[in-house]
C-alpha cells in the first residue's frame, strides 16, 4: 500500500455560500426499484478475480434475493404523527433501531428470502448449511441476534450467522423508510454534521462524494442499514468530528502517488486525533462505486490500515468481526 498524506480538500468561504445558494439536499433515500440490485450487480462485478470472490458471488445471490422480496414486502405499522412530532422535537431519528419495535414481519421475509437463496445456490455449494441453519432458527434466536446485532455487540453473536439476519434486517429497514418517507417530505430531519443515520440512526459504511447537479462534490455518508445517505462536510473526522489532522490513504502503484488524476477511487480517511476511520469513495474516479459491495471488496486496505493502529469507525452488515469464542446461535 502506498500511504502518501494526500492534501485535504478544504471549501472556501467563496464555495460554502455557493453550496448554501444551491439548495444542496440533506438526504438522499433509497430508491425501492434498484438499491439492492444495483448491489448485487456491483458484488458480480467485483468478484471477477478477487480473491474473495466465492464471498462475493454469495453475497450477489443475497442481494438479489433482497430486491426480489422487497416488492412482495407486508405492509408493517409506520409512525404516526404524535411519534413524528415526538422524534423532531428531541432530535432523534425517527425509526431508530433501539427504539422502534421490530413487527415480526421481518422474521417471515427474512426466511422468504433465504429460502430463495437456496433456490439460486448450486447443490453442492458449501453456503447451503449455513442459509439453511438461520433459516432453521427459532423467533426467539433470530430477535435475540438482531438485538446484538443492531446495538453492535459481538459478544454471545453468531459471526457466521450475522450477514444473513442483517440481509433480513435492511430489507425491512428499506421497506420501512422508503415506506415512511410516503408521510411527507420533512418526516425525517437529518442534522447538520451528524455521524449516525437520520433515519435509523446506524452507523454508516463509507462515505460517498457524489457527482452531478447539486450534489457534485458533495460527501455523503451511507447507512449501512437503511442505505439512506446524509450530507456531511467534508475533511472531517466521521468519528470524532475533528478536522485538524485528517488524511487519506490508499492502494496504489508507487508510481501513481504523485499524480491526483491517478489518485484511488476507494481511500481509508484517518484521523489522528481519535485513530479512527472510515473509508472514502469517489464517484469522479469510478462512477459505478456502491458503499457496501465496494467497501467488501477492498477489505485489504481495512487490514493495512489496522495495522498502522487505525480504528474502524463504520461497519459493513454483509462482513462482521468480532470474538471469536462466541457461540453460533447462543441465545
Amino acid at each position: 500500500m502506498n500511504s502518501p498524506d494526500y492534501q485535504p480538500f478544504q471549501h472556501t468561504p467563496e464555495e460554502i455560500a455557493l453550496r448554501s445558494s444551491l439548495d444542496v439536499p440533506l438526504l438522499l433515500l433509497p430508491k425501492r426499484g434498484n438499491v439492492f440490485a444495483d448491489r448485487a450487480l456491483r458484488l458480480r462485478q467485483k468478484a471477477a478475480d478477487h480473491a474473495m470472490r466465492d464471498y462475493l458471488m454469495f453475497m450477489a445471490v443475497v442481494c438479489e434475493a433482497q430486491h426480489a422480496r422487497l416488492p412482495q414486502f407486508p405492509q408493517v405499522p409506520i409512525p404516526t404523527q404524535a411519534q413524528i412530532d415526538a422524534a423532531a422535537q428531541d432530535g432523534s431519528a425517527l425509526l431508530a433501531t433501539d427504539r422502534w419495535p421490530r413487527d415480526p414481519a421481518w422474521r417471515g421475509e427474512l426466511r422468504a428470502l433465504l429460502a430463495q437463496v437456496l433456490q439460486k445456490l448450486p447443490a453442492d455449494s458449501p453456503a447451503r448449511a449455513g442459509v439453511q441453519a438461520v433459516a432453521d432458527l427459532s423467533d426467539e434466536v433470530l430477535e435475540q441476534q438482531a438485538d446484538r446485532l443492531l446495538a453492535g455487540i459481538t459478544l454471545g453473536l453468531d459471526l457466521a450467522a450475522a450477514p444473513l439476519i442483517a440481509a433480513g434486517l435492511q430489507l425491512y429497514w428499506v421497506h420501512l423508510v422508503t415506506s415512511t418517507s410516503q408521510l411527507g417530505p420533512t418526516v425525517f430531519r437529518p442534522r447538520e454534521n451528524s455521524n449516525r443515520c437520520p433515519c435509523c440512526n446506524s452507523a454508516p459504511t463509507a462515505s460517498l462524494m457524489r457527482v452531478g447537479g447539486k450534489q457534485e462534490g458533495q460527501r455523503y455518508l451511507c447507512c449501512s442499514l437503511c442505505s439512506a445517505q446524509w450530507l456531511m462536510e467534508r475533511v472531517q473526522c466521521t468519528h470524532c468530528l475533528s478536522d485538524k489532522s485528517v488524511r487519506y490513504r490508499g492502494l496504489q502503484a508507487a508510481d501513481a502517488a504523485a499524480d491526483p488524476e491517478k489518485a484511488p477511487a476507494i481511500e481509508a480517511e484517518t484521523c489522528d486525533e481519535c485513530r479512527h476511520y472510515l473509508k472514502a469513495m469517489h464517484m469522479a474516479r469510478e462512477v459505478h462505486v456502491e458503499p457496501v459491495a465496494d467497501d467488501l471488496a477492498s477489505l485489504t486496505l481495512d487490514l493495512l490500515v489496522s495495522e498502522e493502529g487505525y480504528i474502524r469507525s463504520g461497519t459493513n452488515l454483509l462482513l462482521l468481526f468480532g470474538d471469536p469464542e462466541a457461540e453460533p446461535g447462543g441465545a
